[in-house]
């Protein structure tokens, strides 16, 4: 947990040191401290006014697709957002999966460079497979902005 509480102190310091502008669209990388079923892969997100819809895609056993409505509010410094929602995802492997996740993070992007970074906390609520509950599912997000 220290090392996610490092990466959160280091993008909201860079937000003081750094002015940044708002972007529309964005493609990247998704990386997840737990074993959750939609966990490190593939991060597409596009905004909607200051609604952003979040999809995730993770390769390996299981398949994993997922959605995210996400509602961004300004904070501290420009470019500095944080952000809740929620959304379902399905999994495909050996046994089918489906559930329903939640999220709350920091979003931030850099100013004439198009990368944006996000730290989130996705837990997880499996509904099929088995019911079970993933909550430490922290993730960080890197992604090349497109205006």
């Amino acid at each position: 947990m220290k090392k996610e509480g490092f990466i959160l102190f280091t993008l909201l310091m860079m937000g003081f040191y750094v002015q940044a502008q708002d972007y529309k669209t964005a493609v990247g990388v998704r990386i997840s401290s737990a074993d959750a079923t939609l966990n490190s892969g593939i991060s597409f997100k596009h905004f909607f006014g200051s609604t952003a819809l979040e999809a995730l895609v993770t390769f390996g056993d299981p398949f994993a697709i997922g959605a995210l409505l996400e509602k961004h509010k300004p904070t501290g410094p420009a470019g500095l957002t944080w952000f809740y929602g929620g959304g379902a995802y399905v999994g495909f492997g050996d046994n089918r999966y489906f559930g329903g996740q939640g999220v709350i993070g920091l979003d931030y992007k850099f100013q004439d460079v198009p990368i944006n970074a996000s730290l989130d906390w996705k837990p997880e609520l499996n509904f099929v497979k088995e019911f079970s509950f993933e909550p430490a599912a922290i993730g960080l997000s890197i992604r090349f902005t497109i205006k």
